[in-house]
């Protein structure tokens, strides 16, 4: 199956109607490729790329929270 989510609806549409012409073919491909666009889809690995990121940048918040907190409480200490 292809790869692309463009090319696997348009095999399925293909596939359930095998004797439409070509130009109508080829305008539904325009008009989905049109729509897919606006819908600014990613890709699964890009996705996972920023949930590996937005998971590092929560630890080392969660890391300076920790420090924030210590070092505020160290000065009450000192009084």
């Amino acid at each position: 199956m292809a790869s692309n989510p463009l090319e696997q609806i348009l095999s399925t549409v293909t596939r359930l109607l095998p004797k439409t012409p070509e130009d109508i073919r080829l305008n539904l491909h325009a008009a989905l490729g049109d729509v897919l666009n606006r819908l600014a889809l990613v890709t699964r690995e890009e996705l996972e790329v920023q949930e590996a990121v937005l998971q590092r940048t929560r630890g080392r918040l969660q890391e300076l929270e920790q420090r924030l907190a210590t070092l505020e409480r160290e000065p009450a200490k000192q009084k």
